[in-house]
């Protein structure tokens, strides 16, 4: 049995432990309050920006006097045959957050392997410490890697991976882009997500070509509307990595604290039952001695 004084180093050590959690999972929490309504608060305009470019995309294919199914309204609504994919990995810059980071990680080496499989060239952007690391140790290459970019996350920080992305999209290095994230759901639920960002996917707009006028162009306005929308998705998919990360870690230290609670519960028991064998002991030493000087 261990010594009285190393169970009393893990109740000590296991106390210490138990504190950081404890403060790890109120400051997630309080993050992630703030994440949520970031979230709530891009959503109307992000579903708007979809809405305006679907319309102004639909307008600008019904007005074209040699409409061509080849000739897309925009470069980068064109669909090629996808030998180049580039796939870009989100992930956080800090660990201590339960699978959060291992299931973007897995399911991104899984999509290579599928591409590779397929006869495409599979290509990585990672977006955080953690995946990174993880692909790096695995000897995959990676084109890019953005650092720090959850340190003050605003929408310049979308406006850098849009700067480098849409470049070399458009002179063809990749013909499809993915994004592999954790969609928020609660601060108990993630769910890994694979989103197609190019070449985009407009959806079907009920406006018909009289509802809107367009001034100076529609094409002009595609100019400035996709990058938009990519930068918006972008964005939304960055903060809602960003809460999965804190809900993940809220969770996992929440789970700690548990666990050390349980921990300094059992230590102590043993203590105690030590403690008590030790002074039993004496006792009987100290009985035995009396004896032996009445004999």
């Amino acid at each position: 049995m261990p010594s009285l004084k190393s169970i009393r180093k893990r109740i000590t050590s296991t106390k210490a432990t138990q504190k950081i959690t404890r403060a790890m999972k109120m400051v997630a929490g309080a993050r992630l309050t703030r994440a949520q309504q970031r979230i709530v608060a891009l959503r109307p305009y992000a579903v708007k920006t979809s809405e305006v470019l679907s319309a102004v995309a639909a307008t600008a294919q019904s007005n074209d006097p040699n409409p061509n199914d080849d000739v897309p309204a925009h470069p980068l609504l064109a669909r090629r045959p996808e030998k180049k994919v580039l796939y870009v990995a989100l992930t956080s810059d800090r660990g201590l957050c339960g699978a959060f980071n291992a299931n973007v990680n897995k399911a991104a080496l899984r999509a290579a392997q599928e591409a590779k499989a397929s006869g495409i060239e599979a290509h990585f952007v990672t977006i955080g410490k953690k995946g990174r690391e993880f692909l790096t140790r695995r000897g995959v290459e990676i084109d890019h890697d953005f650092l720090r970019i959850y340190d003050g996350l605003d929408l310049s920080k979308s406006r850098q991976v849009t700067d480098w992305i849409v470049p070399r999209y458009r002179r063809g290095d990749f013909d499809a882009i993915v994004l592999i994230y954790n969609e928020f759901k609660s601060a108990i639920t993630q769910k890994i997500t694979s989103e197609r960002l190019l070449p985009l996917v407009v959806a079907e707009s009920d406006a018909t070509p009289s509802d809107y006028d367009f001034e100076p162009s529609e094409a002009g306005l595609l100019e400035r509307l996709v990058p938009m929308y990519i930068e918006v998705s972008i964005f939304r998919a960055l903060l809602e990595s960003q809460a999965s990360e804190y809900g993940a870690r809220m969770t996992a230290m929440d789970a700690a604290t548990r666990n050390a609670k349980d921990m300094i519960g059992r230590l102590t028991l043993i203590y105690n039952r030590a403690r008590q064998a030790a002074i039993t002991k004496e006792l009987m030493e100290i009985i035995g001695g009396a004896e032996a000087l009445k004999e």
